[in-house]
This record gives C-alpha cells, sequence and structure tokens, in this order.
C-alpha cells in the first residue's frame, strides 16, 4: 500500500505569526495532530504538531503569546505519495516523529501518520461477538 492511499488530504495552513492557542483552535476544530507552518519570509514548510504545544503548555509558557514559528519544526522529512507505507514508517521511526509532509511538484497534498499506518496494517475490525470468542 502507498502514502497517498492512507495520506489524510486535510492539510491544515497556518502561518509562523499564529500563536499556539490558534493554531490548537484549528487543530482541534479540523481533528488534525499536525499543521503545515508556510513561511514565506524564510522560503519554506515546517510542521507543528500537537506534541509541541504540549510541549510548550508543559513548560509553562502562555499560549497566548506564543508563535507557531517558535516552536515549528523546520527540518522536515517529506514524504512522497509515491511512497510504501514501510518506507514512511521507516523514515518515522528513524526521526522519531508521527507524522510526515507528503509533497507533489505543486507543494503539500497531504500528511501521513502513524495512525494513518496503522489503520491500513490492522485488520477491520472483527464482529464484537467474535472477540468474546
Amino acid at each position: 500500500m502507498l502514502v497517498r492511499d492512507a495520506m489524510s488530504t486535510v492539510v491544515l495552513t497556518i502561518g509562523p505569526a499564529h500563536t499556539l492557542r490558534q493554531a490548537a483552535r484549528l487543530m482541534a476544530a479540523r481533528r488534525v495532530g499536525a499543521a503545515v507552518v508556510l513561511d514565506g519570509d524564510a522560503g519554506g514548510l515546517g510542521i507543528l504538531t500537537e506534541r509541541d504545544i504540549l510541549n510548550s503548555v508543559g513548560t509553562g509558557q502562555n499560549p497566548d503569546l506564543e508563535l507557531a514559528g517558535t516552536h515549528t519544526t523546520t527540518d522536515v522529512v517529506f514524504a512522497a505519495p509515491s511512497w510504501t507505507l514501510e518506507e514512511a514508517a521507516e523514515a518515522m521511526t528513524h526521526g522519531g516523529f508521527r507524522h510526515l509532509i507528503v509533497l507533489d511538484n505543486d507543494g503539500p497534498v497531504g500528511i501521513v501518520s502513524v495512525r494513518d499506518i496503522i489503520r491500513c496494517w490492522t485488520p477491520a475490525r472483527r464482529h464484537p461477538a467474535t472477540l468474546a470468542g
């Protein structure tokens, strides 16, 4: 199975000047665990994850004052839609992260997460009666 088959095509994009609270609200509303941060001034893409927000709040930083750009990972590993899920999982394992931005020639087309990969690799849920067995 390929990344294009598993990825979410809901790509939340924000700017580096969004506060962490604004980013968290947008992520919650769209039910996603990561946002692509587009920074035209820095000339690239980054990623802000729910873990980045949690780490900031957990250290006592104010989510209304902290900016997404300060907490964005800019050294990003990107996936291609044609990667296998094994390649994506290997990149995540090697890098120690749970999301990959999926790029094609025109820019971000999706995000694939560990959850997406597990969903594809896990057999369809069995009927509860068969689990009791």
